[in-house]
């Protein structure tokens, strides 16, 4: 399978396979929303009328989780609009994060970790299936990479080396080895983005979750069982908030999950053609304010129900 470029979407208002009208469906009471691609605009901004959109929403009594595959300390762009929870999932679903402390500060609530024997494993299998192939290790503490992999990220890595001397019980540093691995990143320079994940996920089958949301041959891959997804019904378990009471937005392969499980999903109009299929709306584009176009009218819905 390859990717392909999904045509012009009709404006938010008019769009096809729309949800049920508000008073037929379950009270909004938590967005969940990607990042990049999604909240953000394609120069990683977030413009005004998302920021006031995201501050309607909480004002009105609906929480906004911030649900990305950036690693915690990428969180600086959105931390001033975590409100009064704090909280944002990170990693794919790898980490839970407290904000709170504001830029350049996070703490880990949880972690979904990737176990080092899994993680090998993994390795071994994709250089197999996919000789070529170059690995990363994103810990909490931040990545280390091989020597071969492209420098796709805003930062140098901690190390390099093997992705299996990364991955060894003493990887060289103490301080290192102590540090949870919350995915391994493989990187392929030839083959196409979608082929890529179609051959990792044969390759590797449960015993891990494959997912991508780079626009390169760029896979991300967490535990089993980890996914957006896993990690926000954890979340909204804890708060007594079920399915229905979501409205989720994607626009990559590692958005399906959470966009299927929510009641509410809205697709981007840039998202990839897979993530279109999977919601059950879609809205116009991240650079057009997609997200907040749909705040917007669930605010108005509510202040509506209200009144």
């Amino acid at each position: 399978m390859t990717s392909a470029t999904p045509g012009p979407l009709p404006p938010a208002d008019t769009a096809p396979a729309a949800p049920a009208p508000a008073g037929q469906r379950p009270r909004t009471r938590l967005i969940a929303t990607d990042l990049d691609g999604t909240l953000l605009r394609d120069d990683k901004s977030v413009s005004d009328r998302t920021v006031a959109a995201l501050a309607a929403a909480e004002e009105a009594g609906i929480e906004v989780f911030f649900v990305t595959g950036r690693p915690a300390r990428w969180m600086d762009v959105v931390s001033a609009h975590v409100h009064g929870h704090g909280l944002a999932i990170c990693g794919n679903g790898a980490a839970v994060v407290d904000l709170h402390g504001g830029p350049g500060t996070h703490s880990f609530v949880k972690i979904r970790e990737l176990e080092r024997a899994c993680a090998l494993d993994v390795v071994r299998r994709l250089r197999a299936a996919s000789p070529g192939t170059s690995f990363a290790v994103e810990r909490t503490g931040g990545l280390h990479h091989e020597e071969t992999y492209p420098p796709l990220h805003m930062e140098p890595g901690e190390s390099v080396a093997p992705a299996e001397k990364l991955l060894a019980e003493n990887p060289g540093d103490p301080v290192v080895a102590e540090q949870p691995v919350l995915k391994v990143l493989a990187f392929h320079p030839e083959l196409a983005p979608d082929d890529f994940l179609v051959l990792a996920r044969a390759a590797i089958g449960d015993r891990a979750t494959v997912t991508r949301s780079s626009p390169s041959a760029l896979l991300e891959i967490s535990g089993p069982g980890v996914s957006k997804a896993s990690t926000l019904e954890l979340c909204c378990a804890e708060r007594g908030i079920s399915p229905e009471e979501v409205v989720a937005f994607g626009d990559m392969p590692n958005d399906i999950e959470m966009l299927t499980w929510a009641g509410t999903s809205y697709a981007m109009g840039n998202a990839h053609p897979d993530v279109i299929a999977a919601a059950s709306g879609r809205t116009v584009a991240n650079n057009d304010d997609g997200v907040a176009v749909v705040i917007e009218r669930i605010v108005a819905e509510r202040r509506e129900r209200n009144s």
